[in-house]
């Protein structure tokens, strides 16, 4: 949580990609009958995915959740349009018979992505709707194929398998819209993409820091661009709507 505190506003200010699939998931949310009830942006961080709702269909006003107060701060949300909680205990009470539930860039942070997904689809109202972005595993390809040919960890955030989360959907709860995108971010060098994840707080899973040798031995092995030398980073994504269906 402190690596997020620090890094608030350089992810509010430099995060393209989340902002790019944050501006898609809303596009896909503007035309969804919703019934009444709770619009509810999970993970809301600095705001993305809320101000691209809004921006779209400007007579939703979600509530943005997050445990980070920085972040939120960053949104430029009313305090009563903020909620401060932590998402690995289940949903805030605000958040429950919501007729849309919307996260981007967040499920998979939290400690048992598939439960909580199951437990959000729960607590729509019938008639509601999912709305999900999540990275997948096989992101990062390049980075994995760096630490096994250097022979150490990498530290890179493991991340949810499509497969185990659209079986965590229960059955009243059906895909309207799944895609899996890709995309591909290019940087100068390996340590630029590096210092670019630590700068936004972001920096992959403190149980398996490098040592400065391992860190050099990393960074030799990765690989390298033909054209320009740089590197280039791969973000595998769920888009997924969902809608709950009691009849």
């Amino acid at each position: 949580m402190n690596a997020f505190a620090r890094g608030a506003s350089c992810y509010a200010r430099d995060a393209r990609l989340q902002q790019a699939v944050a501006w898609r998931l809303a596009r896909h949310c503007r035309g969804l009958p919703l019934p009444e009830g709770p619009v509810v942006d999970l993970g809301a961080g600095s705001g993305n995915l809320s101000r691209a709702l809004t921006g779209q269909r400007p007579g939703l006003d979600p509530l943005l959740v997050d445990n980070c107060p920085e972040l939120l701060g960053e949104a430029a949300a009313p305090a009563s349009r903020c909620r401060r909680w932590d998402l690995n205990a289940g949903l805030p009470p605000e958040a429950r018979e919501a007729a849309l539930l919307l996260s981007s860039f967040a499920l998979h942070w939290l400690q048992a992505p598939e439960q909580q997904l199951r437990h959000w689809c729960e607590q729509l109202r019938p008639g509601g709707w999912l709305a999900l972005a999540v990275p997948l595993e096989g992101s990062f390809a390049s980075w994995h194929q760096a630490a096994e040919r250097a022979d150490v960890a990498c530290s890179a955030l493991p991340l949810p398998r499509q497969g185990d989360l659209l079986a965590a959907l229960p059955p009243q709860c059906r895909p309207q819209r799944q895609q899996r995108l890709r995309f591909s971010c290019r940087y100068p060098s390996a340590m630029a993409f590096l210092a670019e994840l630590k700068r936004h707080g972001v920096n992959g899973s403190a149980s398996a820091q490098l040592s400065p040798s391992e860190l050099r031995r990393l960074l030799k092995h990765w690989p390298m661009q033909e054209q320009d030398q740089g590197v280039s980073l791969n973000w595998d994504l769920l888009l997924l709507l969902a809608r709950r269906d009691d009849s």
